[in-house]
């Protein structure tokens, strides 16, 4: 014969009548409200009463939630980092370039030298900033395309196959200054990220 399951209610309870009593009675002060109170306790208008302050309230929500948004990114949380620095691979890169001195760091600076350079009327002055300028830039190609090189060998080296393409990705943030780079660096400098 098939044994005949009991069911809970059927089993006997560990508590007695007065805790059973008190435990309903605790979570029961009121009447259970109509459908009409809970509808209309739960109805808000459309439009707000004073829609500028309604219209503010709504602006500084939005602003903490992009500032809360923008610190988060910043600290390089993968889940508000956007796609293109999504996964292992990207956090190994932008370690390894926050690690190590890009030549591309200080092109902007010397851009802006270069411009105040050329506002000296001397023409041999302006023509020697260019050039530096030039040569700098030279300078500054040659390196991402050294580093990029590195980070594939390294990535190929660690990820085999799966290795993504991320020269570009390099050059770009090798080519920005330290404190504008988006998520902050990490990593201190010479502080390489290991395989």
């Amino acid at each position: 014969m098939a044994k005949q399951q009991q069911n809970p209610v059927d089993q006997p309870s560990a508590e007695s009548l007065e805790e059973t009593q008190a435990r309903l009675k605790a979570g029961k002060g009121a009447p259970t409200p109509t459908r009409a109170q809970q509808e209309a306790a739960r109805k808000r208008p459309l439009v707000p009463d004073d829609r500028k302050e309604a219209s503010r309230q709504a602006k500084a929500k939005a602003a903490e939630q992009r500032a809360r948004m923008q610190a988060r990114l910043a600290a390089g949380e993968e889940k508000y980092l956007p796609l293109r620095d999504r996964g292992p691979q990207k956090k190994f890169v932008r370690d390894y370039v926050d690690a190590r001195f890009s030549i591309g760091e200080v092109l902007i600076p010397v851009m802006f030298l270069v411009i105040i350079l050329t506002l000296i009327p001397s023409a041999q002055i302006q023509a020697i900033s260019i050039v530096l300028l030039w040569a700098f830039f030279i300078v500054a190609v040659i390196d991402v395309v050294i580093l990029g090189q590195v980070l594939t060998r390294k990535l190929r080296a660690r990820y085999g196959d799966k290795a993504e393409k991320v020269r570009w990705y390099a050059a770009m943030r090798a080519l920005q200054l330290r404190v504008l780079r988006l998520p902050k660096p990490q990593v201190k400098r010479r502080q390489y990220p290991t395989l």
